[in-house]
């Protein structure tokens, strides 16, 4: 009993970070923004959390978008690694491809400028090509 309640409670705690780090994601300061960006890629990159994310995703797939839309170079590129870490645990379902139907024009558009960084532009290409495989529902 006290085991699964010690469980529950690690739980909580893990979901109440991630919550924390979502809203730091609309923070003014960038360097907010990206630490919260760099926290949401550990997380998503080690714990499954499919259920937690059902709930958030189009809050979570709105503020990528911000990201992406309003950062720059390394914030751009954090977005574009959380984006493919939510599609992974989104999966093929018509959730993962609403969260990449969202936001694939974004990121053809800074893949194709020519003035955003290179790994803003490598990290759009990653999540292109990643999403893509994952949830894309047209072969096309």
């Amino acid at each position: 009993g006290s085991e699964a309640a010690s469980e529950q409670g690690q739980e909580e705690e893990v979901e109440d970070r991630l919550k924390e780090h979502m809203d730091n994601l609309l923070d003014k300061s960038a360097k907010a923004r990206q630490a919260a960006l760099q926290s949401l890629r550990l997380a998503l990159s080690s714990k499954t959390l499919s259920e937690f994310l059902l709930e958030r995703r189009l809050t979570l797939t709105d503020s990528l978008e911000k990201c992406l839309k309003k950062g720059k170079g390394e914030e751009q590129a954090l977005a574009g690694t959380v984006l493919t870490l939510l599609c992974l645990q989104m999966g093929s379902g018509p959730e993962g491809e609403e969260v990449f139907c969202s936001l694939k024009p974004l990121l053809v558009s800074i893949l194709t400028d020519s003035t955003a960084s290179p790994s803003a532009r490598q990290s759009c290409a990653t999540a292109l090509g990643m999403c893509c495989y994952i949830a894309a529902a047209d072969l096309e």
